[in-house]
């Protein structure tokens, strides 16, 4: 009877499938997750019978969601105007606010250089996205362990700090999250220390083990966002991810603003939102949306990740529907495309557009100074790793190749362990974002079967105060 009632499935499945290669693709990938989950997934889709359905609907679940901006500081600007965007965008398609938990630093709105106080936009010409944000946590409390508080209904742990609000999905609930900062291999940063992938994974499962959702969505936005999960989330924890890039490159920012002097959006959040504010979400599945945030995207490889069955369900199921009318046409969006540049750039080619809009030699000599001096710092972090690599490897040769190459992380306990002795010892990670981006040489040196307690004596060595300048700022 099992058997029987699987291949229906399979041949339901096969029957709504589109024609073209995209969907086929898609198809074949489902039936191997399909088979492969075949016990878990046959208790969930035919002993349980759980329907896909949007709140609203009688004895429907109800959608929450957790938006989070990582980082600070008015050059990160697009980060927080992201997570302001999908706030308006949940609002306005029916999500009601007491069911949106929002983490964000909160320094730009009115920050010296914001020319408009109070004011955030996301896109050329934008409206205000700030207007009528309730921002639960701010400052320092934005951080990994009250993110993963949240994630968990830990409300006990979050009492007296910010709104002290946690997540309250139920079993049959929908959850929805947007994480919005920059990323390394293995990691999301946050304002002053950063979020492993283990650490994630682990709170995942928990609440999955705790009935603490019916079906959770996650929106990545973050360089090298997809070694988040690859290899790492399992397909049966009803979970569904989709990343802004895959595990070895950068997410791009967009929308440079001559006004504000900095980059208004990132590619993949204003694509998927732009989408979300243009189509019948009652209609548009999440993997059709994958799938048009993928294809536009061309900064970068959109990922997905997890049970890709939950990519059949309607996007309105997790960023709801509201009473809105559905106009295709009622807004011309300027393509993100058009002055996209890696994440990672963004410090330089913002001092490289100010050299261009500068007149007096005086102006030009001070930015010219900043971009020197930025090299510089930059130049001396990537100094200081390859002599702690060549220390170690005693071997040139060895030391180019680990410098160079981009290897696949596995040994998650010892690059952990690097990551937080390069962070205290050498460079401090949040207040020098550029580190984030030679991560992948930590990387390297774990999966080089290299032996950990030399590297991080090595690392005292090489980051000692007394011959080690303890730069800050290296963005």
């Amino acid at each position: 009877m099992k058997l029987l009632l699987l291949f229906v499935a399979l041949v339901c499945i096969f029957a709504s499938a589109d024609s073209d290669t995209e969907e086929r693709n898609h198809f074949w990938s489902d039936v191997k997750s399909q088979v492969k989950k075949y016990g878990h997934k046959f208790e969930t889709l035919f002993l349980n019978k759980k329907e896909v359905v949007i709140e609203g609907d009688s004895g429907s679940p109800k959608v929450w969601a957790v938006l989070v901006a990582g980082s600070n500081g008015f050059y990160n600007y697009r980060h927080q105007a992201d997570v302001c965007h999908a706030y308006q965008v949940l609002r306005k398609n029916g999500v009601p606010a007491e069911n949106i938990i929002t983490m964000m630093f909160d320094d730009i709105a009115n920050h010296t250089e914001n020319p408009t106080k109070g004011i955030i936009i996301n896109e050329p010409n934008g409206e205000n996205v700030y207007a009528g944000l309730v921002n639960d946590y701010t400052g320092e409390d934005v951080n990994p362990e009250n993110f993963l508080k949240v994630l968990s209904g830990d409300a006990k742990g979050l009492k007296g700090v910010g709104s002290g609000r946690v997540l309250k999905s139920g079993p049959n609930d929908h959850v929805f999250i947007n994480f919005v900062d920059h990323g390394a291999p293995g990691l999301l940063a946050f304002p002053s220390s950063e979020l492993h992938a283990r650490s994630l994974q682990d709170t995942l499962l928990d609440m999955y083990q705790k009935n603490q959702y019916g079906k959770l969505v996650m929106y990545i936005e973050a360089c090298e966002s997809g070694s988040m999960f690859e290899d790492l989330l399992p397909d049966n924890l009803n979970i569904f991810v989709t990343t802004a890039s895959n595990p070895h490159e950068h997410s791009f920012a967009c929308y440079y603003d001559e006004d504000r002097g900095t980059y208004l959006g990132d590619v993949y959040s204003v694509m998927w939102m732009q989408d979300s504010e243009k189509e019948d979400l009652m209609k548009e599945t999440l993997f059709k949306q994958f799938s048009i945030v993928r294809k536009e995207t061309t900064t970068s490889h959109v990922q997905e990740y997890g049970d890709l069955q939950i990519g059949k369900m309607k996007v309105a199921a997790f960023q709801s529907y509201g009473n809105r009318s559905v106009d295709p046409n009622n807004k011309n969006f300027v393509s993100p495309i058009l002055d996209a540049v890696p994440s990672g750039d963004v410090p330089l080619e913002i001092l490289r557009r100010q050299l261009n809009s500068v007149n007096s030699e005086k102006e030009i000599s001070d930015v010219q100074r900043k971009i020197r001096h930025l090299q510089k710092k930059r130049q001396h972090l990537i100094n200081t790793l390859k002599q702690i690599t060549l220390m170690v490897t005693n071997d040139s040769v060895k030391t180019e190749s680990i410098m160079t190459k981009r290897m696949k992380l596995t040994n998650f306990s010892c690059y952990e362990q690097l990551v937080n002795a390069f962070s205290k010892r050498c460079f401090n990670l949040s207040q020098n974002e550029y580190a984030y981006r030679q991560l992948f040489v930590l990387v390297n040196l774990c999966e080089s079967s290299i032996d950990k307690e030399m590297i991080l004596e090595t690392m005292n060595t090489a980051c000692h105060p007394h011959h080690h300048p303890k730069y800050v700022g290296i963005i």
